[in-house]
């Protein structure tokens, strides 16, 4: 028995450190996906430095139980039954999250769960919107042409005032009384 405890407990304590280090982390139902369909999105997500683990529950409840996890994570867990599998994001969570929404609708048997975002609740609405946004360097790019707006259209409005005053020989305009 103290053997079984002890591994329960390094068990907990490894993904503890995996719920913590990671920035999103999405449940999923994958009962039903086949070996090599499973192979697919871990090869998929491999590339984004996203793990994926079959998590045990009744380890995953020890651990938020303890309220170390917060309450977010007690609730999302007492809420989690059947099999479970669980994508840690490390770097961008939403290129996790936009690799696991597609293999969910290329694949029916994988079903979104509640998640959680650094330790935030995230529901199955919330993780497919985060997966519909635009990559961050879409956004940058975006972020960009906003900040180059304003500084274009009055380079536009000098250009075509200038423009205008060689058109009209460089005459100031006459004022008539």
């Amino acid at each position: 028995m103290n053997a079984n405890r002890a591994a329960k407990t390094e068990l907990a304590n490894e993904l503890k450190e995996k719920f913590q280090k990671a920035k999103i982390a999405v449940f999923a139902d994958y009962k039903g996906l086949t070996a090599m369909q499973a192979d697919d999105l871990r090869k998929a997500l491999r590339a984004t430095d996203t793990e994926v683990k079959v998590l045990k529950n009744n380890i995953a409840r020890l651990l938020t139980n303890t309220g170390a996890m917060g309450e977010d994570a007690k609730k999302l867990m007492d809420g989690v039954v059947g099999p479970t599998l669980v994508a840690f994001g490390y770097k961008d969570f939403t290129s996790t999250a936009k690799v696991i929404h597609k293999f969910s609708k290329d694949n029916e048997a994988l079903k979104l769960k509640d998640s959680l975002m650094e330790g935030k609740l995230l529901k199955i609405a919330e993780v497919e919107a985060i997966a519909t946004l635009p990559t961050r360097e879409v956004l940058l790019a975006m972020f960009l042409g906003l900040l180059q707006a304003p500084v274009a259209s009055f380079a536009r409005v000098v250009d075509a005032i200038a423009k205008k005053k060689e058109a009209d020989g460089g005459a100031a305009p006459s004022q008539t009384s």
